[in-house]
């Protein structure tokens, strides 16, 4: 019997395996899902189905346990590529087995019909998207150490037409969690789930864990969240028109968010330290812990060293350091682990 040796690869060596490796894919595909029927007034007979959301996924041919639902309140693009057109979350870390999944919500993208009238008005939001995704502190004054490719006109082109309205209003916020929510208690998305949010869509995926009515959401990875979620016991007004919060929640609802094992508010560089939102974090992490929860805020030029880092971290030029440590964040939780008895030979 000959028995073969092989060095054990550095974390460094598997790192760069597994975001290069081939994606063997066991199969891919879309469905909606939630929403209601609604039927017209002037013919009872007449139905329009509406205000579901719409689903994408990829499952490796070797999934692991956890789900990635990848969610931006105004575009799936995001997670899709990086600024340059090089790869984005989505193929990074179907690279590492992890089943990934698309999601737009009720009256965005996929999912666009309404269950009632919309207006929409131009907002001409070009030049505002350029301070408020944190590229520099005005239009095309770019921080000097900004990870975008500033010198590339395409990749601006690209970045700010890559949206849709996304209706920031209070309703859509529980239209989108209560959607969200019938999904992740589906079964569809499988039972261990973990949200990656990005902006508006990190307060919309707080709503839902807090909807669902099982365990299937293990956890969250925000990065910039606008708006947060707070129990009833603590000085906070709720703002019940716009759609970036706060929401109050009774307390046992709020104390939902303390049963995931773990949750993550990311933020990017050149933030203030008393910038509104992410004091919010803070606190809501605070809040999170207090009821036994494992809430942290991550700074990632503070704690992690990565200088530059815009609204949409894991589209940067050096997402794959973001998506490091988002790799050792689903480890440090076990949320790592593959479906069933297969283990993989490396």
């Amino acid at each position: 019997m000959l028995l073969l040796l092989l060095p054990s690869p550095t974390t460094a060596d598997k790192s760069l395996r597994d975001w290069t490796k081939p994606i063997v894919l066991d199969r891919s595909g879309g469905f909606e899902i939630g929403g209601t029927v609604i039927h017209s007034p002037n013919n009872t007979n007449q139905t329009l189905s509406c205000d579901h959301g719409y689903m994408e996924y990829f499952i490796p041919w070797t999934p692991r346990q956890t789900s990635l639902v990848m969610w931006h309140s105004s575009s799936t693009q995001v997670f899709q590529n990086r600024w340059d057109g090089g790869q984005g979350y989505k193929d990074m870390f179907l690279r590492k087995d992890y089943p990934v999944y698309l999601w737009d919500g009720p009256r965005v993208g996929r999912a666009n019909w309404a269950c009632v009238p919309i207006l929409y008005t131009p907002a001409y939001r070009d030049q505002g998207n350029f301070a408020a995704w944190n590229f520099g502190p005005s239009y095309k004054n770019w921080w000097p150490d900004v990870q975008f490719p500033a010198k590339d006109e395409y990749a601006w082109e690209q970045a700010t037409s890559a949206r849709y309205d996304e209706f920031d209003t209070y309703e859509n916020v529980l239209l989108h969690a209560h959607a969200a929510a019938v999904a992740a208690d589906s079964g569809k998305l499988g039972d261990s789930i973990v949200y990656l949010t990005n902006s508006a869509g990190g307060f919309r995926a707080q709503m839902t864990a807090i909807r669902s009515n099982t365990t299937n959401i293990k956890g969250m990875v925000t990065y910039e969240s606008i708006g947060y979620v707070f129990p009833d016991n603590v000085n906070v007004a709720q703002d019940s028109k716009g759609g970036f919060g706060p929401i109050v929640v009774p307390v046992e609802e709020f104390k939902k968010l303390a049963k995931l094992k773990a949750i993550q508010f990311v933020w990017g560089d050149h933030r203030a330290p008393d910038n509104f939102y992410v004091l919010q974090s803070k606190r809501c992490a605070e809040l999170i812990n207090m009821y036994g929860g494992n809430a942290r805020v991550l700074m990632l030029g503070d704690d992690a060293g990565l200088k530059g880092s815009t609204h949409i971290a894991f589209a940067d030029m050096d997402n794959a350091k973001v998506g490091a440590l988002l790799d050792e964040f689903l480890a440090e939780n076990d949320l790592d682990g593959y479906a069933g008895d297969w283990w993989p030979f490396w």
